[in-house]
């Protein structure tokens, strides 16, 4: 017995020595990875992916609940109604540049993408776990807007559905209809990965790209959030249009059973199962989505006008910047 004594003192280093190297490297490269995966595009990088197609964007920045938030735009056009792009997670308001660059889009709306609380350059890294504040966070954008009294279509992907779900729930005098992509809107209908929990301990949690921390934060506080929703599905009465991937492995498909039953009081509600594609369909069904977009367009312009005005109107908060856009890193 006493012959394997030092036998196992010397594995047991070993193994100390092995496990303690993996940790450092697991944090310097975490740390690296937050350097060169942020998937967001600085004011300049934005300015350029339009500038090469000919194409005009504006860039704004404004203050909501002690934060800086930005939001990109192409026209601020007040003949023509409003579509919102509120990205998932990881990801910011670049996600969906290439809506923001469709002509048939540019020219039957004027279209917003803003980056949410705790991606792109709206706090990166900073996440807010409450669907109900990020919901507040964005809504001075629509606010401002609806002052010149004009139809809001928010289009939305993965986690940003949350989001966009809350904001009609909250803000009916906002929202005049919904286009959910991969939506994520049942409680506990999504897969999670073990390493969010891992990633999430004090070990890692400092030295993870901050990117992850906030995807992170927001997926492991998820299914409590919907939870605290379920009482006010009731309030959606807009019409909505949902698009999932028939094999979607990431959101369980399962989601569209729950917005056929959560969602009785919409004016409308088309579900779109598409098969052979997964999660990401809002790259892969471009060609698909784009069409139900601008169809949807004369849906919410029908919903505004039927609707009343509140007598009461929200205090409105300017959020449009006097230029035309900004320039920051």
């Amino acid at each position: 017995m006493q012959h394997f004594r030092p036998q196992l003192k010397r594995t047991l280093r070993r193994l100390g020595r092995t496990l303690l190297v993996l940790y450092l490297l697991a944090i310097i490269g975490g740390l690296i990875a937050d350097q060169y995966v942020q998937f967001r595009q600085s004011d300049a990088e934005t300015q350029q992916f339009f500038a090469a197609r000919q194409q005009p964007i504006h860039i704004g920045y404004y203050q909501s609940q002690q934060r800086q938030m930005r939001y990109i735009y192409t026209a601020d056009d007040a003949s023509k109604p409003i579509i919102l792009f509120i990205h998932g997670a990881p990801s910011s308001s670049s996600y969906f540049r290439d809506y923001l660059s469709d002509s048939s889009l540019r020219k039957a709306a004027n279209l917003f993408a803003v980056d949410r609380p705790g991606y792109g350059y709206s706090g990166f890294g900073e996440p807010e776990s409450s669907i109900a504040k990020q919901a507040a966070m964005i809504a001075p954008i629509l606010q401002q807007l609806h002052k010149q009294s004009r139809p809001v279509l928010l289009v939305a992907a993965s986690y940003g559905t949350s989001i966009a779900a809350r904001m009609a729930m909250d803000y009916p005098q906002l929202v005049d209809g919904l286009v959910l992509l991969a939506p994520s809107l049942a409680p506990g209908e999504e897969k999670t990965y073990d390493v969010s929990y891992v990633l999430e301990s004090p070990f890692f949690s400092w030295a993870q790209p901050r990117m992850i921390h906030s995807a992170n934060v927001e997926k492991l506080t998820h299914r409590q959030q919907l939870e605290a929703m379920l009482p006010y599905w009731k309030n959606i009465t807009v019409p909505v249009t949902y698009f999932q991937g028939a094999d979607d492995e990431l959101i369980y498909t399962s989601n569209a059973a729950f917005a056929k039953q959560q969602l009785t009081n919409a004016s409308e509600l088309n579900v779109h199962m598409l098969p052979g594609l997964g999660h990401l369909i809002a790259f892969k069904a471009r060609p698909v989505i784009v069409p139900a977009i601008v169809n949807m367009l004369p849906k919410a312009a029908q919903y505004f006008a039927q609707r009343k005005q509140d007598v009461v109107q929200p205090q409105l908060t300017a959020v449009l910047p006097a230029a035309a856009s900004t320039n920051r890193q």
